[in-house]
Formats: structure tokens, C-alpha cells, sequence
């Protein structure tokens, strides 16, 4: 928290906005060529006293605050981050079924058809996949409710347990739990997306329940899996995951244990 970073920062926004991107009128009386503080405090409806302090660094906004700057000084996504940052605030999420950031569209749609991949949210709700994560997992569900969490189908539904071979099913129940509690954590207590899921696992999977309970934490970035293919049997995968900025979308691909262990094969000979 920089609160006087912040004051700062509102300040250069302010100074920015012509009036009539906010429905004022201008006129040739106007000693500023931005927003002035009375101004602000009036569109965002808190008193022209307490935007003072905020300027001065001397007052902490509320997050609901903060986003009434944030949408009358015309923040991108960028400056809202920032000045969240800067309040030492929390920023409110995003539904469970975000919307697929383009730059993780483009990646994804850069894999060959060799190659499953797939984007899901920080509750693993996929987004999007190609032809080859289609063929191996199955369609994307088209509802989003949470039970459309991978998480929740690997919990409650063996069919999708059935998909990998059956050595591996602790361990990817635990990297799962591991990884799911640093998305919870990082939405807060207040998320009801994460609370719902959370509950709903809890009460109906001692298996889940006895995971949860151990707080174990870990990003899954890499690790090496066995998957059921519905044409080619068992097959050794190395997984990969490339985290967007704020951790609520990621991209995962699967590449064959082989071609992966040739690709570094021929690494170290041009090496």
C-alpha cells in the first residue's frame, strides 16, 4: 500500500480528462483543462473533503471507491490494477466463465493438431480448446456453472477419473487441491465462486475433504502425466501451464513424452 503514490496517481488521471468525456459542460472560465476535485467527488458520489484526503494520501479508499475513480476517470485495465495496487485493495474478480484474454486465444491457436491445448480459469472451468484437448477430454461444456469444473468432475465423476491411469489418480488429486487453494486464496473469502465450490466438494467428496484439510500449495507449472487416449491407449504426456498476469486464466498443453524427450535430445547435441 502507497497511499500517497495513489494520490499521485489520481491526480495525473484527473488532470487527463477533458469534461466533456463526462458529460460536463466546458466553458472559457475553466482554469484546468482536466477534472477538478469537487468534479470527481460528484461523478464518483463521495464528498469533495474525503477525495482530498484520498489525493493527499492521507485516506484509504474502499475498493467500491476505488472502482467509481476507476470508471469516471476512464482507467484501462492497466491503471485500475494500479491504483488497487497502490490502495493496498483487493481487486473484485471476475465472473467463473471469464472471458478468453485474445493473447491466450492466439497461443492457443498456434498449436498443431498433435498437440492438446486448452485455457481454463484460476477454478478450472475451461474456456476454450483445440481439436486435439477435444478428442482426448471430450467437448467444452457449454454451461457455466462450477459443476463444469475440472475439479469438480474429478472429484464427483469417475469417468472422468478414468481418463488417466488409475496409479496416478492420488496424484493428480492432490496437485489439484494444491494448485486450487492459491486461486481461492488469491479471489479472497468474499468470492462466492470459490466459496460455492469449496463447500460443494467438502460435503460431497470425503476424498476432496481430506485433501483440503492438508493446505498443501503448489502452482502446477510442469509435470508428467498418463492419459487413457480413446484411440491410442495409454500415453505418457509432459504438461506444461504459461499463467496469465493477474492467475485467473492459463494455458495448458500436453506434449508426448517421446517427442518432448527427443526435442531435448536435440538440444543438447546443437549444444
Amino acid at each position: 500500500m502507497n497511499l500517497p503514490e495513489l494520490g499521485a496517481f489520481l491526480r495525473s488521471r484527473r488532470d487527463r480528462v477533458r469534461p466533456a468525456d463526462v458529460g460536463l459542460p466546458t466553458g472559457s472560465r475553466r482554469r484546468v483543462t482536466g477534472l477538478r476535485r469537487d468534479e470527481v467527488a460528484e461523478l464518483a458520489h463521495v464528498s469533495t473533503d474525503y477525495y482530498i484526503e484520498i489525493e493527499r494520501g492521507t485516506a484509504q479508499p474502499s475498493s467500491a471507491v476505488l472502482d467509481a475513480f476507476a470508471e469516471v476517470l476512464r482507467m484501462s485495465d492497466d491503471e485500475r490494477a494500479h491504483a488497487f495496487t497502490l490502495a493496498g485493495r483487493r481487486q473484485p474478480r471476475r465472473s467463473s466463465r471469464a472471458a478468453l484474454h485474445p493473447a491466450m486465444r492466439d497461443l492457443l491457436g498456434r498449436f498443431g493438431d498433435d498437440i492438446p491445448a486448452y485455457v481454463t480459469t484460476d477454478l478450472q472451468i475451461v474456456l476454450a480448446q483445440n481439436d486435439a484437448a477435444a478428442e482426448l477430454h471430450g467437448p467444452v461444456p457449454e454451461s457455466s456453472e462450477l459443476t463444469d469444473s475440472y475439479v469438480y468432475r474429478w472429484f464427483l465423476d469417475p469417468a472422468v477419473r478414468a481418463q488417466f491411469d488409475e496409479s496416478y489418480h492420488e496424484v493428480e488429486a492432490e496437485a489439484l487441491i494444491a494448485d486450487l487453494r492459491i486461486g481461492v486464496a488469491r479471489r479472497g473469502p468474499g468470492d462466492p465462486d470459490a466459496r460455492a465450490l469449496i463447500e460443494v466438494l467438502t460435503a460431497h467428496s470425503s476424498w476432496f475433504a481430506r485433501l483440503w484439510a492438508q493446505q498443501d500449495v503448489a502452482i502446477r507449472r510442469s509435470e508428467t502425466k498418463r492419459l487413457r487416449h480413446p484411440e491410442r491407449g495409454l500415453i505418457d504426456y509432459d504438461c506444461y501451464a504459461l499463467l496469465s498476469e493477474d492467475g485467473q486464466e492459463r494455458l495448458i498443453w500436453y506434449v508426448p513424452a517421446k517427442i518432448s524427450m527427443a526435442g531435448a535430445a536435440d538440444d543438447r547435441r546443437v549444444g
